[in-house]
């Protein structure tokens, strides 16, 4: 009968996002060291925390940022692995082997994506103060010392929960807190759900984004990403890399009981920079307005009449000043807003191109292969296997 000489329980939620990317970090230490652990990860194991002692097993490695978790796993006789947010303050780390996410770099990757766009005014969307989210307080103290080094200042909003049954309530001061902002302004969102609410507040008080509020979020979620009509720019955490770094120091632990209580702090994986932060510092209001109708229409195969319906002012008028502004004519706007999204769907997706062209507001499947050869020499699958081949994840710069 097979039996493993390691069995390993994990903590997590395997419902969020997180702490998926961070299990799946683990497996993959697992398949490429070949250590022989059996992994136990069960959905409901909150409700068994008070008998956690019990467990038979050799090694754990859990959920630090859960307060109940950290608790109950204090004072182990098993070796025990921690992940979770890191702190400014040494000495609120626990005493066991730990890998966190880096919650400064986090805030710093935001804020530096923000002043490359020029904004030179900050805020920062925050949760209401609760122990089980000591990461939002650190990332908290991270944007202020960041704005503190640069001379600027940085408005912090905890805001409220957002259960069914305060839901208006919140949102309703959300907007009243977003009202009180100077513009144009960067909004860094302590997560992407919480970015998710500024989209809201902003297209309900018809607040344009990003020529009026930029919005970053920390996460880099498809589903906060594809819920918003205006694509969600994000800092990825490096949740893989985190679980992956867990796991060694396990299986060090395992192996050598005197490793020590090692701490490890894991950079975010990047920036994934969309539409929420594409901020160009427009100052002419009628091509706020018609960049903002583009951004929302473009794929929808509108034509430069509808922009300037919108507008409400003559096309010559427009024309003039949208030059002026952005450099080239609507006609070309219009063009890189929908080939950006046809790139962009070719490299994330195995969406068919036939579908592509069709979300992407093209006539037709040979209209948008005409489109391609003129642009880039190319059709759209020879685009896509190229630049999915070579790993390239931004390649369309308008």
């Amino acid at each position: 009968m097979f039996k493993a000489k390691h069995s390993i329980t994990l903590l997590f939620n395997a419902n969020k996002v997180y702490d998926r990317q961070v299990i799946e970090g683990i497996g993959h230490y697992l398949q490429s060291s070949k250590v022989d652990w059996d992994l136990y990860l069960e959905e409901d194991f909150l409700c068994r925390l008070e008998q956690i002692r019990d467990w038979s097993g050799h090694g754990i490695i859990a959920d630090f940022d859960d307060v109940d978790i950290q608790q109950a796993l204090q004072d182990s006789e098993k070796p025990v692995v921690g992940v979770g947010g890191s702190y400014a303050n040494p000495a609120d780390y626990p005493a066991v082997p730990y890998v966190a996410t880096d919650n400064l770099a986090l805030v710093r990757a935001a804020y530096e994506h923000l002043k490359q766009k020029g904004l030179e005014r900050f805020a920062f969307y925050s949760l209401p103060f609760d122990e089980h989210h000591r990461w939002a307080r650190e990332r908290e103290k991270a944007i202020l010392e960041l704005v503190a080094q640069d001379g600027y200042d940085c408005q912090i909003y905890q805001g409220h929960c957002t259960r069914p049954e305060t839901w208006h309530y919140a949102m309703n001061r959300l907007t009243d807190w977003i009202q009180s902002l100077p513009k144009p302004i960067g909004i860094i969102a302590v997560t992407d759900s919480r970015a998710r609410h500024l989209l809201q507040a902003c297209d309900h008080i018809g607040l344009v984004v990003p020529d009026n509020v930029a919005i970053i979020g920390i996460d880099d979620d498809d589903i906060a990403r594809f819920l918003s009509r205006i694509s969600l720019s994000s800092v990825t955490q490096g949740c893989f890399e985190m679980g992956y770094q867990a796991a060694k120091l396990l299986h060090r632990q395992l192996s050598d009981s005197r490793s020590g209580n090692k701490q490890i702090l894991i950079p975010p994986a990047g920036v994934a920079a969309r539409q929420s932060t594409d901020f160009k510092a427009l100052k002419d209001p009628h091509v706020i307005q018609a960049m903002h109708y583009i951004r929302q229409h473009a794929t929808r195969g509108i034509k430069v009449e509808q922009v300037t319906d919108y507008v409400g002012i003559s096309r010559s008028n427009l024309e003039q000043r949208f030059r002026a502004e952005r450099g080239h004519s609507i006609h070309t706007e219009l063009h890189n807003q929908k080939l950006g999204r046809a790139c962009k769907m070719l490299l994330d997706t195995q969406v068919s191109p036939a579908d592509i062209a069709s979300v992407c507001g093209y006539p037709s499947l040979q209209y948008m292969y005409a489109v391609f050869k003129r642009h880039f020499e190319q059709t759209p699958t020879e685009y896509r296997h190229q630049h999915q081949s070579s790993g390239t994840s931004q390649v369309v710069n308008f």
